[in-house]
């Protein structure tokens, strides 16, 4: 029997997206038995600490298309029952800044 340690669970692929003072990370890992795994976290920064807060949820593959067809019964729902006239495919506020060089933390005139 090989050994096993936990460096064999390796990131297999990597997604990150900023979204102001939140990051989020999905990452496909894979198990001791070769199966695979998603872990979603949201990483935010306490600016009075310079630590992070950090909230993770494991998502099995059994449960993929359950998750997926909730989240997107919810989002849909925001877009067309709950904010139909919002635009959502217009640049959040924070990637303007991040854009235009202006930091998302600051006030702009």
């Amino acid at each position: 029997m090989e050994d096993y340690n936990k460096s064999d669970r390796q990131e297999i692929f990597s997604k990150k997206i900023r979204a102001g003072k939140r990051t989020y990370f999905f990452d496909v890992k894979s198990t001791k038995g070769n199966d695979y795994f998603i872990t979603i976290t949201e990483s935010k920064k306490k600016f009075d600490e310079g630590s992070y807060v950090k909230h993770k949820i494991f998502l099995y593959k059994e449960d993929f298309n359950k998750f997926v067809e909730a989240l997107n019964d919810t989002v849909n729902h925001i877009k067309t029952d709950l904010m139909p006239d919002y635009d959502f495919d217009q640049p959040s506020r924070s990637e303007y800044n991040h854009n235009n060089g202006y930091n998302s933390d600051e006030v702009n005139p």
